[in-house]
């Protein structure tokens, strides 16, 4: 089986020929039939018991020979957003000499299986077929291991080859393109006085020593000669306000999910800086850019811990956004909007919340956020 996208290295193909149940029920059915027969001392059981050992003898070697596939199976997309289209296009190519008939797929989707009866394969023919995946549920998705089975026309034994390792769908949060909220404050046109800022290359900050890999274009010349030791300028972009998305994951909801995704994409894909937190800390090893942060909100699971500590370690500055379906935890949020330029609260449900000094956004469905993000 060929290797694609989201794939192990395939292991060894597995095969094993099996009787169906209607082939051990034949089987059983001959021995009662031939114990009846002698018993008795009647031919006619023994006639009935010979027939169908001779029908299972055909099923065995209707299935026996092996034959040779090449089968390709990909999944396309490996990354989706919820509720769209995803699926795995199957490629099955008759290397042998014969044609095969009775062939039937058999793939993992998830916790469920898809079973689908390919055509005949004429000798050198190739057999494409494509099947959805699901998508209406977030995370990952495996898909596989694949099963080739082939039954005889009795359907008392079927032989079952297994291709390749399990490949996985990543199914991301659903989001809305946003504007990146404004931080209600003027920022320092020159860039931020922080020694720790990102360097850049716009704003003049600072003179420091040179080190091994600086610009020679930023060498201070005038310095350097004055001090006797070589000085660059540093530079630095102007500073950007940060969006820090807080989700509460308790009782969580997959509006939940995406309003979080939604808000933090937009800052990311802005080129903004951008933290996203939930009750358990921030999102482990997630960069600040669209990908990794859908990548890993695709993972987030329901929690037992609530916002109030996240809120508490949160570093100041700039947007805070609390994503929530909890009344009392958009309250709680109140406690440290002096710390921040503006606070937001898109809270997930029907219930009026009212927070003073917070600008409240109630939504029951994805589609409204837009609708009232930068209203209020």
């Amino acid at each position: 089986m060929t290797m694609t996208a989201g794939q192990s290295p395939p292991p060894a193909v597995r095969r094993w020929t099996v009787l169906t149940p209607l082939g051990w029920g034949t089987l059983a059915g001959s021995v009662v039939l031939y114990a009846a027969g002698f018993a008795l001392g009647y031919p006619e059981p023994v006639v009935l018991a010979t027939g169908a050992l001779l029908a299972l003898a055909a099923a065995l070697a209707w299935t026996a020979p092996k034959p040779r596939l090449e089968v390709h199976r990909e999944v396309t997309p490996v990354k989706v957003p919820r509720g769209d289209a995803a699926v795995a296009v199957l490629s099955v190519t008759n290397l042998g000499r014969r044609g095969l008939s009775g062939l039937r797929a058999q793939d993992r989707l998830g916790a469920s299986q898809h079973t689908i009866d390919l055509p005949r394969l004429p000798a050198n023919g190739v057999r494409t077929v494509s099947y959805p995946l699901p998508t209406d549920v977030r995370g990952v998705i495996p898909v596989g291991p694949l099963l080739l089975v082939r039954a005889d026309p009795f359907g008392l034994t079927r032989r079952v080859r297994q291709y390749g390792s399990p490949a996985t769908l990543l199914v991301r949060p659903r989001t809305v393109p946003l504007p990146v909220p404004a931080s209600g404050k003027a920022h320092h046109l020159e860039g931020p006085t922080s020694d720790n800022a990102p360097s850049g290359t716009v704003t003049f900050h600072t003179l420091r020593e040179y080190v091994v890999g600086d610009d020679l274009r930023h060498v201070h010349w005038r310095s350097s000669a004055r001090t006797g030791t070589l000085m660059v300028r540093q530079l630095i972009d102007a500073s950007l306000p940060t969006t820090t998305v807080v989700l509460d994951t308790r009782d969580l909801a997959e509006q939940a999910v995406d309003a979080a995704a939604s808000v933090a994409v937009a800052a990311a894909r802005a080129g903004f800086p951008v933290r996203v937190l939930t009750g358990d800390g921030p999102l482990p090893d997630a960069k600040p850019d669209a990908d990794a942060i859908l990548d890993r909100l695709a993972l987030v699971q329901a929690g037992t811990a609530g916002v109030t500590e996240a809120l508490r370690l949160a570093r100041g500055g700039g947007a805070l956004v609390l994503v929530t379906a909890d009344p009392a935890e958009a309250g709680r949020v109140a406690g440290v909007r002096r710390r921040f330029d503006r606070v937001i609260c898109i809270y997930v449900g029907t219930a009026p919340v009212a927070v003073p000094g917070v600008t409240v956004l109630p939504i029951t469905s994805l589609d409204t956020l837009p609708l009232i993000w930068g209203t209020r």
